[in-house]
C-alpha cells in the first residue's frame, strides 16, 4: 500500500513538474521566495500595529516568531526521521526532473517546510482577522497553495511532501490561533 502511494506520488510529480515552461519560471522562483510570505504577513503586522497598541503589536510578532520556529523546526525533525530524499536527489529521477533553481536545497524533503510555514501563516492569519474579511482568508489560502506548488515545479518537492506539510501547516496555524484567543489583544474598531 505504502509502495503504491509512493509510486503515484513519484508519477505525479514527474506529471506535474514536467507541465513548467521556462517562460513562467522566474514567477514560480518568486512565488517560493521567502520574502513573498515575510512581505505579505509584514503589511499585515504593521496594518496591525496601525490598528493596536505597542503591547499587542509585539505580542504579534513575538507570536509569529514562535510559530514559524516550531513548525519550520518541527518539520526539519520530521525531514530527517523520514529520510525521504528530494526528487531533484533521487538517482531515477534526476534525468527526467525539471530542476529550474540553481540548487536543490538539502537532502531530504519530507515534508516541505515551504508549505507548512505557508499555510499556518495563512490559517493563523486568517484566524486573527476573520472578522475583517472574509476575502482576506482565501488570499492567504491562495498564496499558501501557490507556494506550495511552486515547491513541485521547481523541482525540489514531491506533492506528498507538499500536501502533508499543508496539513501540518494548517494544525500548527489552528493551534497558535486558539492560543492567540486566549490573550486578550486590543484593537481599534
Amino acid at each position: 500500500m505504502i509502495d503504491d502511494i509512493i509510486i503515484y506520488d513519484k508519477t505525479l510529480f514527474v506529471y506535474l513538474n514536467n507541465l513548467g515552461s521556462n517562460e513562467f519560471d522566474f514567477i514560480w522562483i518568486i512565488l517560493s521566495n521567502k520574502l513573498i510570505n515575510i512581505f505579505l504577513y509584514a503589511g499585515i503586522v504593521f496594518l496591525f500595529f496601525k490598528n493596536s497598541n505597542i503591547k499587542s503589536a509585539t505580542k504579534l510578532v513575538l507570536f509569529i516568531l514562535l510559530m514559524i520556529l516550531f513548525t519550520d523546526q518541527t518539520t526539519n525533525l520530521v525531514k530527517d526521521s523520514f529520510s525521504r530524499l528530494r526528487p531533484c536527489h533521487d538517482p531515477f529521477l534526476s534525468d527526467i526532473t525539471r530542476l529550474v533553481k540553481d540548487s536543490c536545497g538539502g537532502l531530504y524533503g519530507y515534508f516541505s517546510a515551504h508549505a507548512s510555514n505557508s499555510f499556518a501563516l495563512a490559517i493563523f492569519f486568517n484566524g486573527i482577522l476573520k472578522n475583517r474579511s472574509k476575502y482576506l482568508g482565501v488570499f492567504f489560502i491562495i498564496v499558501a497553495f501557490l507556494v506550495g506548488y511552486s515547491r513541485i515545479y521547481l523541482g525540489v518537492h514531491y506533492p506528498l511532501d507538499v500536501v502533508s506539510g499543508a496539513f501540518y501547516g494548517i494544525f500548527s496555524g489552528y493551534i497558535f490561533y486558539v492560543f492567540w484567543k486566549r490573550i486578550k489583544v486590543d484593537i481599534k474598531n
